[in-house]
This record gives structure tokens, sequence and C-alpha cells, in this order.
């Protein structure tokens, strides 16, 4: 059950006193008519200055008296449904027993149950023979998905695709050959900053909800963990629930997938993030055409500072400096290096990888970009050729056996498919630990993304020479482990 509790605020003209705040209320009067010239009210008293008059339209038909969003609510929301997510997880009842130490002094195993976790979101039906666009945070880990419609239908989903670095999801339910509505994709190119927008979701589960606000900024940045992430900022009122829902536009077209708030509280702070339709776009025709696939330049950069914008001629900040060019890729065979600043991305400015990454994964595999440049001392436009990263060299995913701090563990070899996928450093090489699963590996503290660089001083360049490595140990393993950057010296056994 859940706990509801509302705050009511409101105030009505002059200064309202809020948390110490003095704020200024004042009123503005939509109108779809032209404006009319403002009518003073009266002359300034002798000896003060006149102010300047505020431009006021009066509404001039009923139509305008009874301005309203139902007729956009009334066509987008049927197409935004509830999603449901339900999974078993096994959970210790005494933690203590997870221990090693533990278990060998008292021969006692971990004692285990069962759990049902739920999860609750929002999605939209795009496609009306039962596609839906989610957010993956939402069904991760799901074992029965449940859609339910605005018309509280229910029906059982399955997952088309579902993408850790965009952070959506798509679904699909058997209609029976029955359309759906659905709400059209929009370009999210052309939403502003200022644009009224209408957020719809389910949030706290207790029905759908419409919320309204304004666009309040674009091409958010370090928001999240992925490489891909590039938000929609909005006012519009975001909570729990809210995720997977729609952000659309007054002409009632999709302009994001709703998807994170800031918050202290966990609840609404006036500061949402939508997933713009361009992406969710691409991973839909992915989805439904093979896969989602994300082109790859085959560079890695950082955002242009003050400093980095002086000692490169650059007149103010902006753009990605390239830090690494892979040989042989994109970037590499359309003449940059390492050093070269990219500016826009087919005419769109670019502040940092995030942002340009988000710009070459709204386009496939084959497309050509063109990439507005400072290189060799001036600007130029270069024309890139996208490609899919490279498997070089092979995956060789294997789980590790024998008796051995890494036993039981799924590893495989870097590539720069692999650094991609897992957003790595895009020089990284080695081994990478894929999952330590529940084994010995992970009662050893590994973790997932875990690099093995050297054990015994024997450098690990692949999963055959790391096999070999832990095999030939002779039951006493000194490995350097890089763990997000920061190396990490494990002595184990002996």
């Amino acid at each position: 059950m859940i706990n509801r509790s509302m705050v009511i605020a409101g105030a009505v003209g002059g200064l309202v006193s809020l948390a110490g705040y003095q704020i200024a209320s004042h009123t503005t009067e939509p109108s779809l008519a032209q404006p009319t010239k403002a009518v003073p009210l009266g002359a300034p008293s002798a000896g003060m200055k006149a102010l300047p008059q505020a431009a006021t339209a009066v509404p001039r038909s009923a139509a305008e008296v009874q301005l309203t969003f139902a007729p956009i609510v009334r066509r987008v929301a049927p197409a935004v449904v509830n999603v449901y997510s339900r999974s078993v997880v096994r959970q210790q009842v005494n933690p203590l027993f997870a221990d090693p130490l533990f278990q060998q002094f008292f021969g006692v195993s971990p004692e285990m149950r069962q759990r049902v976790q739920q999860s609750l979101g929002s999605g939209v039906i795009v496609r009306g023979d039962g596609v839906i666009i989610t957010n993956r945070h939402v069904i991760e880990g799901g074992q029965d998905i449940v859609v339910v419609l605005a018309d509280k239908r229910e029906f059982k989903a399955r997952v088309l695709l579902s993408d850790a670095r965009t952070d959506i999801a798509v679904l699909k339910i058997d209609t029976h050959g029955e359309q759906l509505p659905t709400i059209q994709l929009g370009d999210s190119d052309r939403v502003q900053v200022g644009d009224l927008v209408l957020a719809i979701g389910d949030p706290f589960g207790i029905g759908q909800t419409v919320t309204m606000g304004i666009v309040s900024a674009l091409a958010r940045t370090q928001i999240g963990a992925s490489d891909y992430q590039f938000f929609i900022q909005t006012d519009a009122a975001i909570n729990p629930g809210n995720s997977g829902g729609a952000l659309v536009t007054t002409d009632g077209k999709l302009a994001g997938i709703n998807t994170a708030i800031v918050s202290r509280t966990g609840e609404y702070a006036g500061i949402g993030f939508a997933i713009p339709a361009n992406l969710a776009r691409r991973v839909v025709e992915g989805a439904l055409g093979g896969g989602f696939k994300v082109p790859w330049i085959g560079a890695s950069g950082q955002a242009v500072t003050s400093d980095v914008a002086q000692s490169v001629g650059l007149s103010r900040p902006g753009g990605v400096i390239l830090k690494s060019v892979y040989p042989g890729g994109p970037a590499a065979n359309a003449g940059l290096h390492a050093g070269d600043v990219v500016l826009a991305v087919d005419g769109a400015s670019v502040d940092d990888m995030q942002g340009l990454n988000y710009r070459l994964a709204t386009h496939r595999p084959g497309d050509s970009v063109r990439l507005h440049v400072r290189a060799g001392g001036g600007p130029r436009d270069v024309e890139v050729r996208l490609a899919l990263p490279p498997e070089n060299p092979s995956r060789q995913v294997t789980t590790i056996g024998g008796r051995n701090p890494l036993t039981g563990a799924k590893v495989e070899n870097l590539s720069p498919a692999v650094n991609t996928e897992l957003q790595l450093d895009l020089m990284a090489r080695g081994v990478v630990v894929m999952s330590p699963g529940e084994s010995i590996a992970a009662q050893q503290g590994f973790q997932s993304g875990d690099i093995v660089r050297t054990i015994n001083g024997a450098e690990i360049h692949s999963v055959g020479e790391l096999n070999r490595a832990l095999s030939n140990a002779g039951g006493q393993w000194d490995m350097i482990i890089d763990r997000g950057g920061q190396q990490i010296h494990v002595r184990l056994g002996g």
C-alpha cells in the first residue's frame, strides 16, 4: 500500500512568503489572438518617473477564454500505458552466514529465501500493432512484464530489446490484430528551450496523470553513468512511476521518454529529464530490424575547457578535443588526430564526449556524418563514414575453471567492440571480468568490469594467457587489477 501525502500551495497576487523567500507573483493570460496595444491605466504623478507598461491581450472569443490542452491529451493519453515488472530474487536470511570464515569454522551455508520484487513504470505505444517504448530500468531483471492500457486491459509483454547504454527498452504485446492508439515520434532536434510540454505517466501508481511545464534546457549530459546520455530537461512534474512515460509537445508529438529526476527526497523538485525522441526512434528501428547497433567513430575525447580553448586558439570553450584516435578507425581514416577539436556534427554543436556520442548514436553504421573541426591550426569540415567497432581480438568468452581466485568468473578479451559496450577506455587491452557470478571469484571481491593486468608479474593480453597464468601460479596469485581506472594490487593464496 502506498502512503500518499499531498501538499497544496497557492497564492493570489501581491507578495507571497515561502520558506523565508519573497516571491513576486504575477499572472500571464494565454491568448491565441494578436496582442492588442497596452492601455495606460493612468498618468504618472508629478515628480515620478513613468514605468513601462506591460502589454496585455484580452481574449476575444469563447475559444480563447476556454484555452485548454484537453484535445491534445484526449488524443495522446490512450497511447501511454502502465508497465509492471515482476521478478523473484534470492535473499540471504542472515548475511553473517555468507562469510567464508564463518562457514569454515561452523560448517554452515548461507540460508536463502525467495522474495518477489515489483517495479512500476510507464510506457508509450509507438506502433499500432503493440510496439511500446519504456525505460530499461523499469523492466530490468523482470521475469514477468505486464502492460496495462489506459482502458484497463492487461497484456503480457515480451522484450524485443533492452539497451543499457541508452536506458531504453522496446516491448511487444499481442493485440490479436487490433490497432492500438499511438503517439507519433517527433523530431526532438526541433524542440526549443521555452516550449510548452506535457508529461504523461503513472506517478506513484495512482493512475494516469498529466502535468505541464516548459523545456528548461537541452543537451543535458553528465546526468547518468552512460556515455550516450543526452537529455531534454523540463520542469513538468515527473515522479517515481513516470519513468518510461511520454513528454509530448503541444502538437501532440513525442519529444522524449521521461527518465530521471534530480531530487533530494526522491520526489518532484522541478528538474526532470527525458531521452530525446530521435534516439528512441533509432532504438525502435534497431529492435524491429535485427538489433540496435551503435556506430563507432574510433576516437575518444573530453570537453574543451577555458585553458584548453586558449591553448588551441579557440575564442571560447566549446567542442571536444580528441585524446585518442584508434589506428585504422573511421576518425583516423578521415585524417583526424589526437589534439584535433570537434565542434559540431552535421551542424549541431557538441560540448562534451557524451554529446558527440549521442549525435553519432542517432545514425546507423555505414552512415556518413559531417564534422566541423579545428585541425591543423584552422577550421574545416571533415566527412567521416561511421562503422561498427571491430572485435579484434575475438571475444573468446570463457568461464574460468579449476581452483584459483577467479574460479566461476566469466571473462573475455578486450577489443574496440567490448570496450564500447562496457564504456571502457578506447585503447584498453587485456582481459575483462564480465561477471563474477555467485562463485569463488565473487567471494574474493572481483567485480564486473575488472581488468586483469598482471599475474605474478606476467602481463595478461588474452584469455589464453590468463588461464595459463592462473594454472601455473603454484597456489599463490599476486595480481594487479584495473578497476574504474585505478590499479589495485591483490595477493591471494599462499
